[in-house]
């Protein structure tokens, strides 16, 4: 059973008998030219030139008004956050069906995650609940302060809606971009619709700094007070150590930047090659009876950071898992609900009935780019 499905993944990444990862960064360019560099300048930390090369490189493919380097994409959701004035005991809306760091980063704030459904097409929150969530929220469950939903994967949720609604209840809204370098809703780049928008550059995104993350926004005053804060809120000085407000330490180093420089430059050969990758999933699957790719929805032009398989049930799904694992072809089911994590099990929810049906059947499969076809 599914050995047609392993063959098929071993021939798409020529690899017949070795271990495929599930999403390895590729290095191609002049990654070790910038680090050496970097290095011999002796500004490996928080002041380089690579660091600001790096915010304009992004700033310029994404459309932002400004984009602000920090260390970690966790960091800048607490940041965008903080800077959207979320305080202690403030309710924020985002979903169960993510990664730990969307609600990790709102706890951080002292703030409550409230875990709202997703739809089934593009894996984020849904619009519908959003709406049903407001209508019906009790004033005396707390002050909802923002809303943080989530692009899972590389594709789009319905986030023009999102905003839209969050609107009407002047509610800001703090995208959570982390996995969507290169995604375009209506042809906007995602992480630009929302007050502020958080992008990730972890080891297994689709371009790397190693670790570090970038905050996004369409307004230049709102992303010259992020820089201001993310960086200690240090008036500019020869020698003295002046600061204005209580900001945080955020800065990404300029040995981190380096390496995103690089990346940056080879961005469009990487996203060509998933974009080739995600269509023979596509037509493969499309023979399947049983299984079914979830692609990006409609109006959405996704990086497809990891493509994404459906079981009818659970049990296929545990069985192809352990199986392709077993093979050394390296695959993952989608996170276990926030709501089901212990320190979440109290939090608000609204049922979450899509979203266990997703995690119950989707796996991710390898999605690598390839460092042949992008050279």
């Amino acid at each position: 059973m599914f050995d047609d499905v392993l063959s098929f993944i071993r021939q798409l990444y020529r690899e017949p008998e070795g271990f495929i990862p599930l999403h390895a960064p590729i290095f191609f360019g002049h990654e070790k030219e910038y680090l050496c560099d970097c290095i011999d300048s002796t500004f490996v930390s928080s002041v380089g030139k690579y660091v600001d090369r790096f915010e304009d490189m992004v700033c310029d493919f994404t459309d932002a008004a400004r984009a602000i380097a920090v260390v970690n994409g966790t960091c800048g959701l607490t940041a965008a956050l903080g800077m959207v004035n979320v305080r202690p005991g403030d309710l924020v809306l985002t979903q169960a069906l993510t990664f730990v760091a969307s609600a990790n980063a709102i706890s951080h704030t002292g703030a409550k995650p409230v875990f709202l459904d997703s739809d089934r097409d593009s894996l984020g929150m849904s619009p519908d609940a959003l709406k049903a969530f407001l209508k019906n929220h009790n004033p005396a469950d707390g002050h909802i302060a923002a809303c943080v939903p989530v692009h899972i994967l590389g594709h789009a949720c319905r986030i023009r809606e999102i905003c839209e609604i969050c609107a009407e209840y002047d509610i800001p809204v703090v995208e959570d971009a982390a996995e969507v370098l290169g995604s375009r809703y209506e042809g906007q780049h995602l992480g630009t619709f929302g007050t502020f928008g958080v992008l990730s550059f972890n080891g297994n995104k689709t371009i790397t700094t190693g670790g570090g993350g970038m905050i996004l926004t369409k307004d230049a005053e709102l992303g010259a007070h992020a820089k201001h804060m993310t960086t200690t809120a240090k008036i500019p000085h020869k020698w003295e150590f002046r600061h204005d407000n209580i900001g945080w330490n955020y800065r990404m180093p300029n040995v981190n930047a380096a390496l995103g420089c690089a990346q940056m430059e080879k961005l469009d050969a990487i996203l060509m090659d998933k974009q080739v990758i995600a269509s023979a999933y596509k037509a493969f699957f499309e023979e399947k009876k049983d299984i079914t790719y979830v692609d990006a929805p409609t109006n959405c032009t996704a990086n497809y950071w990891l493509n994404t398989i459906r079981f009818d049930s659970q049990e296929q799904r545990d069985i192809f898992l352990t199986k392709s694992n077993d093979a050394g072809i390296m695959t993952r089911p989608l996170w276990t609900l926030m709501s089901d994590l212990p320190m979440y099990t109290n939090n608000l929810n609204d049922g979450l009935i899509n979203a266990r049906y997703l995690a119950a059947r989707a796996v991710n499969l390898p999605s690598s780019p390839r460092k042949e076809e992008c050279a």
